[in-house]
């Protein structure tokens, strides 16, 4: 496998010249005072160097070894506790953190680019820090601030670990069926009971202390999800000074055997009478768990992004050195005995493919981080609420297209090293399991295409999706003429859209099942035109550069390759849509 390195070129470029995020920071008062360019060049570079140096090199032993589950106790791969240690002491584990309790106070458009690079250094390893800065960013939109005060700090600090305890063996998406029982105590404490199952993290070696946070019903609970609480439940116990106290009764019962992300402990955890405390409301539980799933879905994307990058990385590099035939309009290395497999117009196919891919997902995670950014941080009410409106549409999207192009770009780079990339040692393998997973957990993608479609498409009656056409065609109308073979284009898309949406909404109307049939194609022809974007965007900030630096004449050349080969996968996407849900029930179950 070619050694990890961290795209940093390009991350500036979406940043500075793309977005040109430093403009946004000096808006908002609450970023204006901790963060700009330079920091944020300085932590991107140090973030570069300890993904490639420590993380990286350990993802293949690291894979080959996985978990170890002996008594309750779980043991990572060796390295992995050592990696972490240098992780957690470099501040990553803390970057989005709130200051006020010892996090760096990053917003969310930088944050992204960490997650990408940890993640592309190893998917596995990335799940540890990220599942606990999940579990911050709901303690601290909603716990107590004795509870803030008493768990934020060390875990920011990478002392203690978070995780999530959603999924119980009977139910994953349909939380409202959750059986897992808190019952108040004296104290204002709570004992909780129940089994969790997929909980990433929930048990490892790297931390002293695993901060649990844990969806249960309390007794009065009303049914379904408006019963439902959030819990906070510390492995060991905190004592008033802050050292650590008993065991918990909050055990892991075994881990999974997994298709991939062996690295990460994926654990069945058994609450059986463990304590815990209250986050938040009684039965608001699940609202404190959305804090942060925006945030933990466009988390996963990243994930696909950082798989996709990764795996081209290993195979531009043996393109460019596998010799293999001829070119089809003759020999390009005339004193070897073949050509570098690079000259073969199906091999680009698939090499620009994994490119605007990649460098396309990279600026749409970019754009929807800003837009979190703009909905914490704004102090006006209307730019907020147009902020937390394109939040609302964009992530299902980030989540869903980012994982789905993920899994495309690591097989086309599987692919491209042919026999070899079947083959473990050469690491391309490992991928493609390990980021089939962001397709499934934290929703699949067909929830979030539901979610999508249902709740933010026909749920607004179609407002929230106005607000992303109109910007873009504001961007179109006002783009230079010089822009016409990528705005042209990009107008005739959100046409397409536009006309698709409208179908829906009407469709929807009288059929409920058109939803869910639609839905998935729906949300694909949505992330093609919304790539388009991103990479008319890109092609503006190019633009008259390219005779003077190769990155704006790739940037460029990829864009086009974008709009030429990529974007048309919309029409038949849309045919699909526009047929319908007549021919899905066609066939009763016994005909299956």
């Amino acid at each position: 496998m070619a050694d990890y390195k961290a795209p940093l070129r390009d991350m500036r470029f979406v940043l500075n010249e793309v977005f040109e995020v430093a403009k946004l920071w000096a808006e908002l008062p609450a970023l204006a005072e901790t963060v700009d360019a330079e920091t944020v060049e300085a932590i991107l570079e140090e973030a570069g160097k300890v993904t490639s140096k420590s993380i990286a090199p350990l993802s293949r032993a690291a894979d080959e070894e996985g978990c170890h589950w002996a008594d309750g106790a779980v043991t990572t791969p060796a390295g992995f506790p050592q990696a972490y240690q240098t992780y957690a002491e470099g501040g990553w584990v803390g970057v989005g953190g709130d200051p006020t309790y010892g996090g760096m106070g990053m917003p969310k458009a930088v944050s992204a680019q960490v997650e990408e690079m940890v993640n592309s250094a190893s998917l596995s390893f990335g799940l540890y820090p990220m599942l606990t800065a999940g579990a911050c960013l709901s303690i601290n939109a909603h716990a107590s601030e004795e509870l803030k005060a008493a768990y934020l700090p060390n875990m920011y600090a990478g002392v203690w670990a978070g995780s999530m305890c959603l999924t119980e063996p009977h139910a994953g998406t349909d939380l409202g069926i959750i059986r897992t029982k808190a019952e108040p105590q004296a104290d204002g404490s709570y004992k909780v009971s129940g089994t969790k199952i997929f909980i990433t993290g929930g048990e490892h070696d790297l931390t002293e202390n695993i901060i649990h946070l844990v969806l249960a019903k309390l007794p009065d609970a009303p049914a379904g999800p408006k019963g439902i609480s959030l819990f906070l439940v510390p492995k060991f116990m905190v004592n008033a000074d802050g050292s650590l106290g008993a065991r918990n009764p909050a055990t892991c019962g075994s881990i999974e055997h997994k298709m991939g992300i062996q690295a990460s402990a994926t654990c069945v955890m058994n609450f059986d009478e463990a304590v815990g405390y209250l986050v938040g409301e009684p039965n608001k539980g699940l609202a404190a768990m959305f804090t942060m799933m925006n945030y933990e879905r466009l988390g996963v994307g990243i994930q696909g992004l950082a798989s996709g990058e990764r795996s081209y990385q290993n195979a531009i590099e043996y393109a460019r050195d596998r010799l293999q035939s001829r070119s089809p309009t003759g020999a390009q290395n005339k004193d070897k005995v073949a050509d570098p497999i690079i000259v073969h117009p199906d091999v680009r196919r698939m090499l620009l493919t994994m490119k605007a891919s990649n460098e396309g997902g990279r600026a749409f995670s970019t754009y929807v981080a800003m837009q979190l950014d703009t909905a914490k941080f704004s102090e006006d009410a209307t730019t907020r609420k147009r902020a937390e409106d394109l939040v609302a549409l964009l992530t299902p999207v980030a989540k869903a297209f980012l994982t789905d192009l993920g899994l495309e770009t690591t097989v086309h780079g599987q692919q491209i090293f042919g026999g070899h990339g079947y083959i473990r040692e050469w690491g391309q393998e490992q991928l493609v399991r390990d980021v089939r997973i962001t397709q499934i957990y934290e929703g699949t993608n067909g929830i979030q295409a539901l979610d999508l479609v249902g709740r933010k498409i026909v749920g607004s009656g179609g407002a929230f999706y106005k607000l992303f056409a109109d910007e873009i065609r504001h961007f179109t109308a006002t783009a230079s003429a010089d822009l016409a073979e990528f705005t042209k284009p990009l107008n005739d898309a959100v046409g397409t859209l536009d006309d698709l949406t409208a179908w829906l909404l009407d469709r929807a109307k009288n059929n409920p099942n058109e939803i869910g049939a639609a839905s998935v194609e729906y949300l694909q022809a949505f992330g093609y035109t919304a790539y388009a974007y991103m990479w008319a965007l890109m092609a503006k900030a190019a633009f008259g550069k390219e005779a003077q630096d190769d990155f704006y004449a790739s940037k460029l050349g990829t864009a086009r390759f974008y709009f030429a080969r990529l974007l048309p996968r919309i029409h038949s996407l849309s045919a699909s849509v526009k047929a319908g849900s007549e021919s899905l029930f066609l066939l009763d179950a016994g005909q299956f």
